[in-house]
């Protein structure tokens, strides 16, 4: 079973992918895996995006208010 990757992660991976297609100098084959697996990542990051916009918009309509995650109160 594979291990899910962070967010940062997958950018990351992404990142490297892109830099690698742009050289140009890549197989036509190995082009073609690397641009399928920058697409899942890119969809991968933009859930991951889409559901924290979801969650914050929620904790934001509820009318109360909710500290970050490390944020010390004052």
């Amino acid at each position: 079973m594979e291990n899910k990757m962070t967010f940062e992660e997958s950018i990351a991976q992404l990142e490297a992918i892109v830099t690698q297609l742009e050289r140009g100098d890549v197989p036509l084959e190995e082009a073609l895996d690397a641009f399928q697996k920058g697409m899942v990542l890119s969809k991968q990051c933009q859930d991951t995006l889409t559901k924290a916009e979801k969650t914050l918009t929620k904790m934001m309509s509820e009318d109360e208010e909710v500290p970050f995650a490390g944020e010390e109160e004052a």
